[in-house]
């Protein structure tokens, strides 16, 4: 698989302590490089530090609210569907699912 494995928009839901958030993705790849954007209910942050391993994907990301946390996302793409985990620091990592959007849902 090319760094393109991960390229469009994503619904995704992260499953945290304090309860499930959802998020869109949106992943664009140029020349090799992918970036990316999460879309949450109050803000739209960056993606940084893209990596593509083949199906492996990771990322970093900041957000800012409801609090200030520093995320790290590490997932597997299947086809239209990831699967994975994010992690703020020291505190449990969290279950992350998402759909590519536009993908057949069964």
């Amino acid at each position: 698989m090319t760094a393109g494995v991960v390229v469009g928009e994503w619904d995704v839901t992260i499953k945290t302590p304090v309860g499930s958030l959802h998020v869109v993705y949106h992943f664009d790849e140029r020349d090799g490089v992918v970036t990316g954007t999460a879309t949450g209910t109050s803000e739209t942050v960056p993606l940084t530090d893209v990596v593509v391993e083949g199906s492996r994907v990771r990322w970093r990301q900041t957000v800012t609210k409801p609090m200030r946390l520093k995320l790290q996302f590490d997932v597997e793409v299947d086809g239209d569907r990831l699967t994975g985990h994010s992690r703020a620091g020291r505190l449990p990592r969290s279950a992350v699912a998402g759909v590519r959007r536009g993908a057949v849902r069964p």
